[in-house]
């Protein structure tokens, strides 16, 4: 019965390293002005951490790039947002009208992103396609290990 408990403790927790980027947004904490805070939704990731970068995949339907916002803030703070703008289709004959209308439109979304410390801030990437907006984090190289000189004592 153990195994079964640690199986499903297992499944239950993040990993550690994934631990790591998430930072729960709370209202205070997604912009100054709280009036533009209601209704702020998340938007939906998949962190990969890969041995030179860590890469974000955000699903964004119906947004083009003009209408997200990428930042970094307070030096390690990865900060995606959108305004939660997408047109609809209209009828292109006149008396044209939907029947069914499923597809909610977006609301404004935020996410914050903690960054560890072996990333370089200054060249994060972002590209949005096919509704999914990918953004690359480059990691730093690791620090040289010191050499050990043996200085011969006279």
């Amino acid at each position: 019965m153990s195994r079964v408990a640690d199986v499903v403790n297992h499944l239950l927790n993040f990993p550690e390293n994934i631990e790591k980027f998430i930072s729960t947004p709370r209202t205070h904490d997604l912009n100054e002005n709280e009036n533009e805070n209601k209704g702020a939704s998340s938007i939906p990731v998949d962190i990969l951490d890969s041995p030179k970068e860590y890469i974000f995949y955000l699903d964004v339907p119906g947004l083009s790039k003009s209408d997200i916002q990428v930042t970094v803030e307070d030096e390690n703070t990865l900060v995606i947002k959108s305004g939660g703008k997408r047109k609809r289709e209209d009828g292109e004959e006149e008396g044209c009208k939907y029947i069914r209308m499923e597809r909610r439109a977006p609301r404004k979304s935020i996410r914050k992103f903690r960054l560890p410390e072996n990333v370089n801030v200054l060249a994060i990437t972002a590209k949005c396609e096919n509704g999914v907006l990918t953004v690359v984090v480059e990691k730093c190289p690791p620090p040289a290990k010191p050499k050990t000189v043996e200085v011969p004592i006279a």
